[in-house]
């Protein structure tokens, strides 16, 4: 009894990986697409993956099976989907966020099955580079603009607080272009990290009274918990500058980088490409530069946001999502 119970709770388990999508049956391509963690962003992507798949079959004339598995943010049931996935004889994975493609492309060593990631910051700081078939999508982020950002809203900006995980290697790279930039201008900088949402948000409140604005990159830790930090910030009169126009929507301040719904679509372009060519071309990094700013957040913070208007070529004016 206790044997079949076992094997009836892992069973049960395994269906739980799976968030969505239909059979891989009678398929011309099969695609497991894995989710790091939810949250707004990796949402964002996900779904415009879905629907970029969704529309090439369309246009092809194929057809595309696909399975969402969402990891939860955890190692363990990343590596148990991987293992899940392989068995499952899928033809291409799209892992979204670097702990995810990690994970798949251990799963998938020594095989020929591609992996085509989505928004790795830095592939080579995650170990993503030269695997003869891995590629995907990079949203690499410019901390240094986004530190001008910061300067040109308030030009008496002293002391910056650092906000992220040392346990995402999204934050590794720009947290040290950030702190190289910052001492190169003179400025002061406090780091905080932390690795859960309790650990993010006493990083935060330990910030209040220190810094006169808060900087945090494409962290997925932080993400998390992005709404629960823009609130503590704002109400303590501290800009919030991020990564991801998702954490502007949570009520962040003001962000530039990628078009997330671009980027998705763009993974399962290259995605169908590798799958019908066999060739696996080098990643690519998307274009950014696009502006976004919470209005409310700015009305409540006092911040004149038009000296964004000249930085780049496009401001995008949003609020505060109701979910």
């Amino acid at each position: 009894m206790k044997k079949m119970f076992c094997m009836l709770l892992c069973a049960a388990f395994c269906l739980s990986l799976v968030a969505c999508g239909g059979t891989a049956a009678g398929a011309d391509y099969t695609v497991a697409i894995v989710q790091q963690v939810e949250h707004s962003s990796l949402d964002e992507i996900c779904q415009a993956v879905q629907d970029e798949l969704d529309a090439l079959a369309e246009k092809n004339g194929i057809t595309i099976e696909y399975k969402v598995f969402n990891g939860q943010g955890d190692t363990t049931t990343l590596n148990q989907i991987g293992t899940q996935v392989m068995a499952d004889g899928y033809d291409a994975i799209i892992p979204i966020a670097t702990l995810a493609a990690q994970c798949m492309v251990n799963a998938a060593d020594g095989t020929d099955v591609p992996v085509v990631y989505a928004a790795i910051s830095d592939p080579a700081e995650a170990g993503l580079e030269d695997i003869e078939n891995v590629t995907g999508t990079s949203d690499a982020l410019n901390a240094e603009f986004i530190l001008d950002m910061m300067l040109a809203a308030d030009p008496g900006v002293k002391t910056v607080g650092l906000l992220y995980s040392n346990s995402e290697p999204n934050s590794t790279t720009p947290i040290a272009q950030a702190k190289a930039y910052l001492e190169e201008k003179g400025i002061a900088y406090v780091e905080k990290t932390g690795n859960t949402n309790d650990e993010i948000l006493s990083a935060t409140a330990s910030l209040i009274g220190q810094v006169d604005a808060v900087f945090t990159p494409t962290d997925n830790v932080v993400m998390t918990a992005a709404a629960a930090v823009a609130e503590q910030l704002t109400a303590a009169g501290i800009p919030f500058y991020t990564g991801a126009d998702s954490f502007v929507r949570d009520g962040a301040f003001a962000t530039c980088g990628v078009n997330y719904t671009e980027l998705g679509a763009y993974t399962a372009d290259m995605a169908l490409e590798v799958l019908q060519t066999g060739e696996v071309p080098e990643y690519h990094v998307m274009e950014g530069g696009i502006i976004t700013v919470n209005t409310e957040t700015a009305k409540a913070l006092g911040l004149d946001t038009s000296v964004f208007e000249s930085m780049a070529g496009s401001v995008v004016e949003i609020s505060t999502s109701a979910e």
